[in-house]
């Protein structure tokens, strides 16, 4: 959660003036008492039938629990996948927490393109 507080607050990624959110697989009821804790604004989005992880094929970097590890989806105002990182998997790093300054100039690069 601490890498959502921390890109929310971020004065470049705000520049970058793209939309953000985080989807868990966790209900509704615990992604609304950890964003009351973190203090965040950013949407806090449910995957029960994980469909959307699904979709985006980040499941293949699942950690053990069968979630997602800490994966970063760009896409575009017309749906096109711009980008996609996982830095949570082992063979990714096994990161749960990502530079802000490494993600803007990530996605930065990937906007521009």
């Amino acid at each position: 959660m601490q890498q959502i507080v921390d890109l929310q607050n971020d004065p470049d990624f705000q520049a970058l003036d793209v939309a953000f959110l985080s989807i868990a697989f966790d209900s509704p009821a615990e992604l609304t008492q950890v964003a009351a804790e973190y203090g965040t604004h950013i949407p806090l989005l449910t995957d029960a039938d994980h469909d959307v992880s699904e979709t985006f094929g980040v499941l293949k970097w699942a950690v053990k629990s069968g979630e997602p590890g800490h994966t970063f989806v760009l896409v575009d105002a017309d749906g096109t996948v711009l980008w996609v990182q996982d830095y949570g998997a082992p063979e990714n790093g096994g990161s749960m927490y990502v530079p802000v300054e490494e993600l803007v100039q990530h996605i930065g690069e990937r906007i521009d393109s």
